[in-house]
């Protein structure tokens, strides 16, 4: 295990503190180029571009972001920046208006009249703590997938309630709610054998659930108390039968599986990542894709498909993120995890490790390709303090 001392690194203004999954890197404005997304506890929305200390833009949410993400939610061919509330408001904004005013300090603010109407806003079930927009089912489109403090999962897809693609007009609706036995930390997508995505959940004691999707042969299940504040009233209609067909039907949705015979503990938290690229592979690999997972108490494991153990680690620190990262270049993504002290490990899947030492304690950790000369970052955004006098995330 090799140790590396990283000199050349970013400092962002930032003044707020956050959860843990309220940071992201993704193209939020289009430009093929990453940018760095923040949300706080004030429900503040900042995105930095490129190396500049000061936020690109800057909006402003209601409640307590607990996740943020870019991606296709609305299946529009293009990327939106998504914020949800802790108190079950979700955001959508759309940065890739040339609409975009700087104000003298060189910033994007938020403006009144057109510039406010770049958002949606929809109430949904409160406590969310985890986030995924991808697709989960195989058709082709974006789900948007949120893990709950209450061991509960739901995932929803966008509806477009007009025909005008310029414009933002349409509503969240629930596709299917799944309860897991143990808290939920990570939301993953994980290829099958036949090449069609499975849904992976994080469980407690190095294990994971794979949630099944029926609505991929029957209609979308709702429960009549979650439809969405946005629906309208011909939905609530269809939820008796829709219940009926589930009842006549039964499926089991959750399938848990344990990756280790020997458990020291088993209500220590486990986060995962899946679709790990692999040098070389082609989509005529009948093989499952690799996933890795972590916990807290510092197992770390690779993994293809359910059965087949690739490597197992053991650190001294307690892992709380995980990620992947293609950091040499060759097509083939690194594993990258780290802990709460800002010990941070770089393995590959020969199990060769290198780490580095951030100077402070880690609060939130992503992964990423910043737009800095377009080379690998990664972000880290430090603990704060209220008698520091100067705040700041370092990359």
């Amino acid at each position: 295990m090799r140790s590396l001392s990283y000199v050349q690194r970013a400092v962002l203004e930032f003044s707020g503190s956050l959860f843990p999954r309220a940071i992201c890197l993704g193209d939020v404005n289009n430009d093929t180029l990453n940018e760095l997304v923040v949300g706080d506890t004030s429900g503040k929305l900042y995105v930095y571009k490129s190396d500049e200390s000061k936020p690109w833009v800057t909006r402003s949410c209601t409640g307590m972001l607990t996740c943020v993400g870019v991606g296709d939610v609305c299946n529009k061919g293009k990327n939106f920046v998504v914020a949800v509330s802790a108190e079950g408001w979700f955001h959508l904004f759309d940065l890739s208006l040339p609409s975009l005013k700087l104000d003298a300090s060189g910033s994007h603010e938020l403006l009144l009249g057109d510039e406010q109407k770049v958002m949606f806003m929809q109430h949904i079930p409160a406590n969310t703590k985890v986030m995924l927009i991808n697709d989960i089912d195989g058709d082709g489109q974006c789900e948007l997938v949120l893990g709950y403090t209450d061991r509960v999962v739901r995932a929803f897809r966008w509806e477009d309630s007009s025909e005008n693609s310029e414009h933002i007009s349409g509503q969240l609706v629930l596709l299917k709610k799944w309860l897991l036995e143990g808290q939920v930390d990570s939301l993953s997508v994980n290829p099958s054998p036949d090449g069609t995505p499975e849904l992976m959940v994080s469980q407690p004691g190095c294990a994971y659930a794979i949630l099944l999707c029926p609505w991929k042969h029957t209609q979308p299940y709702l429960a009549e108390d979650e439809v969405p504040s946005a629906a309208c009233s011909d939905i609530k209609s269809q939820v008796s039968a829709v219940k009926l067909m589930k009842r006549e039907a039964p499926v089991r949705d959750v399938v848990l599986h344990q990756t280790s015979g020997r458990i020291h503990n088993k209500n220590v938290s486990t986060h995962l990542i899946g679709n790990i690229g692999q040098a070389g592979s082609g989509a005529g690999d009948c093989k499952s894709g690799l996933f890795a997972m972590c916990t807290l108490d510092g197992t770390l494991k690779l993994m293809q498909g359910t059965d087949e153990l690739l490597w197992s680690m053991k650190v001294d620190h307690q892992l709380f993120a995980l990620e992947k990262l293609d950091v040499t270049g060759n097509g083939q993504e690194e594993v990258v995890a780290c802990a709460w002290d800002g010990q941070t490990y770089i393995i590959d899947h020969n199990r060769t490790v290198v780490r580095f030492q951030v100077d402070e304690n880690v609060n939130a950790f992503c992964a990423g390709i910043d737009d800095i000369s377009v080379v690998s970052a990664l972000l880290h955004q430090t603990l704060y303090f209220p008698e520091r006098e100067e705040q700041d995330a370092s990359a």
